[in-house]
């Protein structure tokens, strides 16, 4: 009986070490892929010089990609000129460097105007790691050791054409299936078995020729769970056990700029999503088994910021241009706006949001729709030169740290409340 207990209390040891915590980041835009960490206890103000640096990486390697967070580890994709992009872990205590795997070549290297570097956010699930390389290379990964357990390539194994900036989405993992969007007329999207690589799917979406640049989410409409994500043409929502296209919203989102970069926010039958000249949120109705998307309001001052923005309670925040706003999540209704650092990344977390501008500075501010409440700015030391591009990297919150990513440095701060 003892040895049984023994082995009961080891396995149990086991699973808990291979599961996320509720503090971990495992994967783009948090644990709910929405922005907003699970965390509490966290500083309510920085004093003038900001948070206390933990430590500072200055060679991780260039590229524009978020790191995610599990456990003591820190995963983030870089590139070395533009024929070598990796995945590597570091030591989320010290900053010290674990393994490295190479991707493949950096995609898109002649795209204009030019920022040639890694862009997507691995995820982590359990013991293994997705990343999607800026050419297409997706591939699993051990978490523990970096070793590749499958490949495969959107351009030769499902005919994918980036978009201009290539491939920029982050994965996602659902179950035992993990999607990504390749952007062909026969794959717009995929699901993969996510242990074996092999195909369960393709999502055919009629006008869908080459990729955009948003993450898709997984929601429940109607009885019916589907995967949100904002494509070329305008946001859809296929099935996720088949891949069938179940809806579209492309009536009066403006995709002229062909930049569609801001990961769908849903809640309930609303989904939230935007670009470069209009955002707005489609109402999804469901009856006898088809879908059906109208608009519920469109607002060209409204969060559209690269990446996304963050819903809180009732209200949405995010930046679009060099504006940060709170508006009404189901009206679009704009409360205040406000300068703040400028265009910028936002997470949230304890009621707080941290921006990381594109000019490199970092901001808190408390997440109330009273009014702009500013709670400490800095600037992270020995910041790289960006040259003409910018500082686009997000923030995230894990462990009681707040992580800042920029072109070959990164950051790690304590914002624990002691």
């Amino acid at each position: 009986m003892k040895i049984q207990n023994l082995a009961l209390v080891a396995l149990a040891l086991t699973a808990v070490g291979t599961m996320a915590r509720a503090d971990d980041w495992t994967q783009w835009r948090g644990p709910k892929r929405d922005g907003v960490s699970l965390e509490k206890g966290l500083l309510k103000a920085w004093p003038a010089s900001g948070p206390k640096l933990i430590w500072q990486v200055k060679e991780i390697g260039s590229g524009y990609s978020t790191p995610v967070v599990v456990e003591n580890r820190l995963y983030v994709l870089s590139n070395e000129g533009l024929e070598n992009e990796f995945v590597r872990a570091y030591s989320a205590t010290n900053g010290k460097q674990l393994w490295s795997t190479r991707l493949g070549a950096v995609g898109n290297p002649k795209q204009q105007p030019s920022y040639p570097g890694s862009r997507s956010t691995p995820t982590v699930d359990g013991k293994l790691l997705y990343a999607l390389g800026s050419d297409g290379d997706l591939a699993c990964v051990e978490t523990a050791t970096g070793k590749l357990v499958w490949k495969k390539s959107l351009r030769a194994d499902f005919g994918g054409t980036a978009g201009v900036w290539a491939y920029s989405e982050s994965p996602l993992v659902d179950g035992n299936k993990v999607i990504v969007s390749p952007g062909s007329e026969s794959a717009a999207m995929v699901a993969l078995d996510k242990k074996t690589g092999a195909t369960l799917w393709k999502s055919a979406i009629p006008g869908e020729k080459a990729a955009s640049y948003a993450s898709a989410i997984a929601t429940e409409i109607g009885g019916v769970r589907q995967y949100v994500q904002y494509l070329s043409k305008g946001v859809v929502g296929v099935e996720a056990a088949t891949g069938k296209l179940l809806w579209r919203f492309d009536k009066t989102l403006d995709t002229r700029f062909g930049m569609h970069a801001l990961t769908p926010i849903a809640s309930t039958n609303f989904i939230y999503t935007g670009a470069a000249s209009a955002s707005g949120a489609a109402k999804i109705s469901a009856a006898a088994g088809s879908f059906r998307a109208d608009p519920a309001y469109i607002e060209r001052k409204a969060p559209n910021g690269l990446g996304g923005a963050v819903r809180l309670g009732d209200y949405l925040y995010g930046t679009s241009g060099p504006v940060l706003l709170c508006t009404e999540f189901a009206t679009g209704k704009v409360l205040w706006e406000e300068r703040s650092i400028g265009s910028s990344a936002i997470c949230s977390a304890d009621g707080l949001l941290f921006l990381h501008g594109e000019n490199g500075e970092v901001a808190l501010v408390e997440a109330t729709p009273a009014g702009y409440k500013e709670k400490g700015r800095f600037a992270p030391p020995a910041q790289p030169d960006r040259g003409q591009s910018k500082a686009w990297a997000h923030p995230i919150v894990a462990n009681g740290k707040l992580y800042i990513r920029d072109l070959g440095c990164l950051w790690c701060y304590d914002i624990k409340a002691k």
